[in-house]
C-alpha cells in the first residue's frame, strides 16, 4: 500500500510540472503588443477581460476572436480605427490566448436584440466562424483576417462575409484556405488581399515563427485592414 501511495504521489507530481511548465511556456511563447499597438489599446475600456473601442450607442458590435497566442491588444490600432468610423469593436480575451478554450466568448459582448458582426484572425477566425454558424440571430456578417471555415463553421444563406489575407503570408495553409471557400456563401463573399502583407501584420505584435517578411510596414498594413472592415461594414447598415 505504501508503494503504492509512493508511485500515486509521483504520478501526481509529474503531472503537476508538466501542467505548470506547459503554463509557463504557453506565457513565455505569447504575442504581446508592439509599443504601437499598446498606446492605441489606451484608447479603449476592459471589462471582464474584453478590451472595447467606441460608443456603447454604436448600432453594430464588431466582436473580434485574437489568433492563437496573442494578446487582445496586438489588435487595438485597427480596431480604434474602425471604432472611430463609429462602430463598436469588442476584443475578446480568452484563457491562455487559446479560442479553442472558450469559443463561446463571444456570447459575454453580444447582446440580444443587438445586431453583430463576428470574426477572427487566423485559429481565432475558425472559432468565431463556429459561433457564427450557431448564433445566427442578429448576425449582420462575417470577417476572416488569414483564416476560414471549417466544416463546423459553415456559413450559409446569403450571410455577407469579408475574407482579408496577404501575399507574403508564411503561416496560413492556401491550400485549406481555397478548399474552405466551399464553406462560404458564393455569392456574397467577397475576398481582398494586400500586396506585401504577412500573418503576423493582421495585428501588431513583431514577428511570427513561420511567417514572411512583410515588404510593406505594419502601419500599412493596420490601415488596409481598417479600410477593408469599415468599407465592408457600411454596407451592412
Amino acid at each position: 500500500m505504501k508503494k503504492f501511495k509512493r508511485w500515486l504521489i509521483g504520478i501526481i507530481v509529474v503531472i503537476l510540472v508538466a501542467l505548470i511548465g506547459g503554463q509557463l511556456y504557453l506565457k513565455s511563447a505569447a504575442h504581446a503588443p508592439t509599443p504601437s499597438a499598446a498606446t492605441a489599446q489606451k484608447q479603449a475600456t476592459t471589462k471582464n477581460g474584453v478590451l472595447y473601442f467606441g460608443k456603447r450607442s454604436a448600432k453594430l458590435t464588431i466582436v473580434m476572436y485574437p489568433g492563437a497566442l496573442v494578446d487582445p491588444g496586438a489588435y487595438s490600432i485597427w480596431a480604434s480605427q474602425v471604432a472611430k468610423a463609429g462602430y463598436r469593436v469588442a476584443i475578446v480575451s480568452f484563457p491562455d490566448d487559446l479560442a479553442v478554450l472558450k469559443p463561446n466568448a463571444a456570447s459575454q459582448v453580444v447582446k440580444s436584440g443587438h445586431p453583430y458582426v463576428i470574426g477572427g484572425h487566423s485559429l481565432g477566425g475558425v472559432m468565431a466562424s463556429r459561433y457564427a454558424a450557431k448564433h445566427k440571430q442578429n448576425l449582420k456578417g462575417v470577417f476572416f483576417l488569414a483564416s476560414y471555415p471549417d466544416a463546423k463553421g459553415k456559413l450559409t444563406g446569403n450571410l455577407p462575409v469579408l475574407s482579408l489575407t496577404a501575399s507574403r503570408d508564411g503561416v496560413l495553409n492556401f491550400d485549406a484556405w481555397r478548399k474552405a471557400k466551399k464553406n462560404l456563401p458564393t455569392a456574397t463573399t467577397t475576398y481582398k488581399q494586400l500586396q506585401g502583407g504577412n500573418h503576423a501584420g493582421f495585428g501588431s505584435y513583431g514577428k511570427q515563427s513561420g511567417d514572411r517578411t512583410a515588404t510593406t510596414t505594419n502601419q500599412v498594413q493596420q490601415q488596409w485592414i481598417a479600410t477593408q472592415l469599415t468599407t465592408w461594414l457600411d454596407t451592412l447598415q
